[in-house]
């Protein structure tokens, strides 16, 4: 595997513990020890993947974050001791891809980083998707706007994230998903065993599309089992980004 990753972390240790396993994997890594250098560099340098430590210094991951989704799209990870869930949150609604929490195991970071850029590889190959306008459980999911309407005309827009997860949902309302499954079909990668990256994204849609997110009538948890987007009405889906 080729590619150039963006190593943002302040703590020495982190970047001499995973810096000999990505070159492993043929990967070439650049550094970054505080948040004003790691937004340069990535403007500058155009990674393939940046791996983003949550708490750096003059400016911290989240802002970090915020100011490169404004010009790239690359995937970003964040690294992060900080695993509260409303840590999360803010973290995948400025625009990351993942969060894994420290102390992390470095394979799974690795694994995490391969799955990520062999789906972005596959993105670039096969181009932009063709848009569609997805009617579901009463909700318009738009995928060339990455928009989605409420029954109420109000239109919301999702993160990257949050419109794959939806979309897994909608594409078969009334039907039951696994945190496994959810994860593995929204994001196209190996499922590593943290539930948290889906009930947190889970949680963002709800606050975006649910009238009370905590009393949710479209996005639903069966107990036990994981969550189903309520069937209500359908239209089918549509391409070309008309509705």
């Amino acid at each position: 595997m080729d590619g150039r990753i963006l190593l943002a972390d302040d703590e020495p240790v982190v970047h001499e513990l995973l810096t000999p396993l990505l070159e492993r994997e043929g990967l070439t890594v650049l550094h970054a020890y505080a948040g004003d250098v790691a937004v340069e560099m990535a403007r500058r340098e155009s990674p393939d993947l940046m791996l983003l430590d949550v708490m750096l210094p003059r400016k911290d991951g989240v802002e970090v974050c915020r100011e490169v989704r404004k010009t790239h799209n690359f995937p970003i990870l964040f690294l992060s001791a900080r695993g509260e869930e409303s840590d999360k949150v803010v973290g995948l609604g400025v625009g990351g891809d993942d969060y894994i929490t420290k102390p992390f195991s470095t394979a799974e970071v690795v694994a995490r980083v391969r799955a990520h850029l062999r789906r972005r590889k596959l993105d670039q190959a096969a181009g932009p998707p063709a848009p569609e306008v997805v009617h579901a459980g009463g909700l318009v999911i738009d995928t060339g706007t990455a928009e989605v309407r409420l029954p109420s005309g109000t239109a919301v827009t999702l993160t990257a994230r949050e419109l794959g997860l939806l979309l897994a949902l909608a594409r078969s309302p009334g039907r039951i998903w696994t945190k496994r499954q959810l994860y593995e079909a929204a994001w196209d990668s190996p499922f590593m065993g943290d539930d948290n990256t889906v009930m947190v994204t889970v949680r963002r849609l709800r606050e975006k599309v649910e009238a009370d997110p905590d009393a949710p009538t479209h996005i639903l948890t069966v107990r036990g089992l994981g969550y189903k987007l309520a069937a209500g009405t359908l239209g089918g889906i549509r391409g070309g980004g008309g509705d």
